[in-house]
């Protein structure tokens, strides 16, 4: 597993899925730290019928606080924040939550681009984001903007990933930080501000 480059401590800890996803997400939290340093905000593809089923099936595999984002809300360490279905989930300079419903992006709303880029203006180098099994390009454009920043960028290895194209578009266009294995990925994030 590659070691963290510099020694910026992490301030927000974004993690971006589609299809598949869910998988690693119920692998990954039960796995994780009680006392987690810093906000963990979640935004996967999902229909809006399926409103509370994410939301309760992380609730049910971890002792850390998990909610759906509220606009104005402000992102708080050691508290899981899920995008809403059909919203936009971006982040302010203030660190606090907005919800828009403008139009898709990469056919997707929430958008991973959206939040991940949002997200890069505000924390830069003290931004970590992970992105997870997909089956389309989501999430590859604020990858790039998160290595501008000078944040972390983590993308799940394609060959363990149940729909691989999303992490694979990822690793063929950003330049990652780190590849890792779903097993694997509990453990950095409970290192990263060791």
């Amino acid at each position: 597993m590659a070691e963290i480059i510099d020694g910026s401590p992490c301030a927000a800890l974004i993690i971006g899925g589609s299809a598949g996803s869910l998988d690693v997400l119920l692998e990954i939290f039960p796995a994780l730290r009680n006392d987690i340093p810093f906000p963990i905000v979640i935004v996967v593809h999902r229909k809006a019928s399926n409103e509370s089923l994410l939301t309760d099936l992380l609730k049910s595999r971890t002792r850390l606080a998990v909610c759906e984002a509220n606009e104005k809300e402000f992102l708080s360490p050691g508290k899981v924040f899920i995008a809403p279905a059909d919203y936009h989930m971006l982040i302010e300079q203030d660190q606090s939550i907005s919800l828009d419903y403008s139009e898709k992006v990469n056919y997707s709303r929430p958008s991973i681009d959206v939040t991940f880029q949002s997200a890069a203006e505000v924390f830069k180098e003290k931004l970590v984001c992970i992105l997870l099994s997909g089956s389309n390009a989501d999430g590859v454009e604020g990858l790039k903007s998160v290595n501008n920043f000078k944040g972390r960028v983590v993308i799940q290895n394609p060959y363990t990933a149940i729909m691989p194209y999303m992490p694979q578009q990822a690793v063929l266009n950003v330049e990652p930080h780190v590849i890792l294995d779903s097993h694997n990925m509990a453990d950095y994030i409970n290192k990263l501000n060791d």
